[in-house]
């Protein structure tokens, strides 16, 4: 049962999802071959690697493009098949997901499932999902613009912040470094003054945290954008208020999707740019990987991969 989208290039990290991605990679293959799928395989080892690896596919012909771990290496997938110019490379590429036991958040607004035998049954047939995509202008550090991409969630504040701290946490956590961080962070992280200016509404005022979600889920398994659909041409945007007590209650809410509406959350969606400054700089992260800080503006790439379900 050849693809219809031609050879996959499989973009593997041996080392997400505490390396239990690369101990199912003789997993993944074995399922490959039995279905009869022909493919390369390609092992990342640092950061950077699967952004290149995709870009070097498309530019080589290959048309289907495989992101085996975690929101990371999607993140970069995602990245590699985006032009400079805000377009798609090869706007008839498309994108498969294997998590592999990475605990990759991005999957679950799909329901697809988290290890590499039964996700290989996806990457058969003809049926894609026409995913919207974000572009994220932010600030460097050394005072200018760059941009990235991003396919599940961007954010400014605390939960950039959050991510930033469960970088720097053991592996060994998994996904809970997530949770022990938003903990550890919290006492310290202080309330700023953000305008937030979505389309043609606009929100001045106190905030700890301004998420952007094109997909549902991050944070380890937080349905933080429950209203989010990938494919619907809008990012939706919460902009939490506080106060920092709130974090008691909503948490676990968080998890349920089901703290909207709420007295202190914003709530806009966003067609064409969404701009975000602050008093001071906020950090910002998008799909997990911490960026830089604002001011950010954000755009919407309606419709730019076609992903494999």
């Amino acid at each position: 049962m050849s693809s219809p989208y031609g050879a996959l290039t499989v973009i593997v990290n041996p080392h997400a999802g505490k390396r239990r991605v690369g101990q199912e990679v003789p997993e993944l293959e074995r399922t490959l071959q039995a279905r009869g799928l022909s493919y390369t395989l390609r092992r990342t080892e640092g950061r950077g690697d699967a952004t290149r690896f995709a870009r070097e596919a498309l530019e080589e012909g290959s048309r289907y493009l495989v992101a085996v771990g975690g929101d990371g290496t999607v993140h970069e997938v995602v990245n590699g098949m985006m032009g400079e110019d805000g377009e798609p490379i090869a706007p008839e590429a498309v994108l498969g997901v294997v998590a592999a036991g990475s605990g990759c958040d991005f999957i679950r607004t799909f329901g697809l499932p988290g290890d590499a035998s039964r996700a290989c049954y996806h990457l058969t047939g003809d049926n894609t999902y026409p995913l919207d995509v974000g572009r994220i202008i932010y600030t460097t550090v050394s005072g200018e613009t760059d941009s990235r991409y991003f396919a599940n969630v961007a954010e400014a504040g605390l939960g950039a912040a959050v991510a930033a701290r469960a970088e720097r946490m053991s592996p060994r956590l998994g996904q809970a470094k997530y949770f022990f961080g938003f903990w550890l962070t919290l006492p310290r992280f202080k309330l700023a003054t953000v305008r937030v200016e979505a389309d043609r509404r606009t929100y001045e005022g106190p905030a700890y945290l301004v998420v952007v979600g094109n997909a549902q889920y991050y944070g380890g398994g937080m349905k933080v954008s429950p209203r989010s659909y990938p494919g619907d041409g809008v990012l939706d945007v919460l902009v939490f208020k506080g106060p920092k007590s709130d974090s008691f209650t909503l948490l676990p809410k968080l998890y349920r999707g089901e703290h909207l509406p709420h007295d202190h959350i914003e709530e806009f969606r966003v067609k064409q740019t969404l701009t975000i400054e602050s008093d001071r700089p906020l950090p910002i992260e998008a799909d997990g990987e911490v960026l830089g800080s604002t001011k950010a503006i954000v755009e919407v790439v309606p419709h730019a991969i076609r992903m494999k379900l």
